[in-house]
This record gives structure tokens, C-alpha cells and sequence, in this order.
């Protein structure tokens, strides 16, 4: 099985999109199964709203190739043309993909709410990150002795990103007792909390390595990359609880519902942090990438046994996409 995964990708600290399929890229390298080009590869993989009029001129030329569609969303609760870009999401999902990838159990459900119909198949796989780089500290305990390290990222200053969160922390977090650090774009300059800009993803990941607890204020995410990276790093975390978060996080942090309890639930992590970094154990890139390819192997399995047939692009359907 040959897979050819439809993305521009772009180097350097981007969107979790672009990292998460970068490592997924380098795993299917690894397994000898990534195509360079459409017409060598039996699986088509698009992204979201991505390469729009690739999907559909793929789609057209090659109507006998399986079409994955990874999921985002929904971006209605993301401001500004979030609604016109579910429509094209779940319009491509509707004529084009013959399986759907959701990247959490939130997302789906609440792309069913916002109008998605079911696809033929359907699964729910998280993101991971390339090992090579997220990886946690070998030297076990990272602060045995004084203040708390706390850390942040964003490559966004959108508000919902939880900035309102870090600039009351900003204000008042007990600066004796902890230090925090911010890595990433800013709405407004902190007074107290250390900003760094946004940095590559080994040096994100060192810095990622010298703190303690991971805090994430973002309101709404499928699957950040970002909160999976800081586990993946050895960091119990801190998270909003909205959205995918919960989810996410599980057993390794506390979640939090605002202004009026994060400080307390960053210090029930901090006094357990023995406790926490024990629940610490992620999965892998490589089972991520095997969760992929098993389910493209499934609808294979289906299609050699006459079972499923892959969808055709008719030419009304054509029109209407090319009308989103």
C-alpha cells in the first residue's frame, strides 16, 4: 500500500495541522509506504479545507483511488468564515472521502451537531509527535529544588487561544513560588510571565524539556498538537476544559474551568508532580501511524470482497464544490 498525502507543508513552527502530518510523513517514509506523486499510490490523504482544487482535480482523474479526509473543525466556534469553511469540510467529506479521520471523539460529535453526515467509514485518531523531537528529559526529576516552572505556546494571538487566561496569570500567579514562561505569539506583552517568540521545533521542545507543568488555555481544539507535544515532553498539564482537552489529557493534569480555579489546580499538579509524571505515558507516533494505515487497510479489505466500491465525482457535485 502505497500512501501520497495531499498538503502543503511548510517548514519551521507552523499550524498543528502541518506539524502533525510532517511526523506522519516521516513515519510513512520509514514504513516505505509514502508516494512522491498521485499517480504511484493506492490512498489519497487530503487535510480539512486544504488544496481544495487539488482534492477535486485528484478525485476527477483518479475515481478508482481511496480518498481519506482528516478532519478539522468545526470551525464555526473559530470566528470570522469558520461557518462557509465547515461547508466546504463537509462537503468534501460528503462527495469526495470514502473514510473520514477524526482527530478526537469532540470533534466528531460536534461536526455531526453543525450538519456532517455520516461517512461510509469513519474512525477517531489523535495526533502524536515526532519522537525525535518530543521527547521527555532522561535525567528524571527536572526540578528538585526551587520555583515551579510553568510554560505556555501559541504560534496564534487569536483571543480564543486563552490569552485572557495567561494575562490574569500574568497578574497573579505567586511569582516566589513559580516562574512561567510563554514561547510563541502574543496578543500584548506580560509583565511577569517570560515571552519567548516562536522558535523551531527541537529548540520549542528544549524548552518544553526545562519546565514542570504545562498550561493550556485554548478554548477550542481538535487535537492540539500543542497540549500533545508538552505531554509528550514529560509535562503534566494544566487545560481548559472545553472542547477536546479533557479528552486529550485524561489522567495526566487537571482540567480547569476558568479564572476562578486555575490557580489552585496548577498547585494540586505542582504538590503532586511525582504523581502525575507516572501517568505519563502516550501513544506513539508509530501506533498513531498504525491506527492510519489498519483503517486504510480495512476499507481495502472491503473493496477487494466487492463490499465498497469508491465514490465518483458526478458533475453536479463537481459544480457545487467549486462554487464553496
Amino acid at each position: 500500500m502505497k500512501i501520497y498525502i495531499l498538503f502543503d507543508f511548510v517548514d519551521g513552527p507552523y499550524g498543528g495541522g502541518n506539524q502533525f502530518l510532517k511526523a506522519l510523513r516521516y513515519e510513512f517514509i520509514r514504513k516505505d509506504c509514502l508516494a512522491d506523486n498521485p499517480e504511484n499510490t493506492n490512498v489519497v490523504l487530503f487535510n480539512s479545507h486544504h488544496c481544495l482544487s487539488e482534492v477535486i482535480k485528484l478525485k476527477k482523474r483518479y475515481p478508482g483511488k481511496i480518498f481519506f479526509h482528516r478532519v478539522d473543525g468545526p470551525m464555526v466556534y473559530r470566528g470570522e468564515n469558520g461557518e462557509k469553511i465547515d461547508k466546504t469540510i463537509f462537503s468534501l467529506n460528503k462527495f469526495i472521502a470514502d473514510g473520514t479521520i477524526f482527530q478526537s471523539e469532540w470533534s466528531r460529535l460536534e461536526s455531526y451537531k453543525q450538519g456532517m453526515l455520516n461517512n461510509n467509514y469513519e474512525t477517531v485518531i489523535h495526533n502524536a509527535p515526532d519522537p525525535d523531537i518530543f521527547f521527555p528529559p532522561s535525567n528524571g526529576q527536572k526540578n528538585p529544588s526551587g520555583k515551579i516552572k510553568l510554560i505556555a505556546t501559541s504560534w496564534s494571538d487569536n483571543p480564543g487561544k486563552g490569552f485572557d487566561i495567561y494575562h490574569f496569570l500574568d497578574k497573579n500567579l505567586d511569582f516566589k513560588m513559580y516562574e512561567m514562561t510563554f514561547v510563541g505569539r502574543v496578543d500584548r506583552q506580560f509583565k511577569n510571565i517570560k515571552m519567548i517568540p516562536p522558535v523551531s521545533s527541537s529548540n520549542l521542545a528544549a524548552h518544553l524539556r526545562q519546565h514542570d507543568i504545562f498550561v493550556f488555555a485554548s478554548k477550542l481544539e481538535a487535537c492540539s498538537n500543542s497540549l500533545v507535544e508538552a505531554l509528550n515532553c514529560g509535562l503534566p498539564s494544566v487545560v481548559m476544559n472545553t472542547s477536546s482537552n479533557p479528552e486529550i489529557l485524561d489522567e495526566k493534569g487537571l482540567t480547569f474551568d476558568g479564572k476562578e480555579d486555575i490557580l489552585a489546580k496548577i498547585k494540586m499538579v505542582a504538590d503532586n508532580l511525582d504523581y502525575y509524571n507516572n501517568k505519563l505515558n502516550m501513544p506513539s507516533i508509530e501506533e498513531i501511524t498504525e491506527n492510519y494505515c489498519q483503517f486504510f487497510e480495512a476499507i481495502f479489505s472491503d473493496i477487494r470482497n466487492g463490499v465498497y466500491r469508491t465514490k465518483r465525482l458526478r458533475f453536479f457535485e463537481v459544480m457545487k464544490l467549486k462554487t464553496i
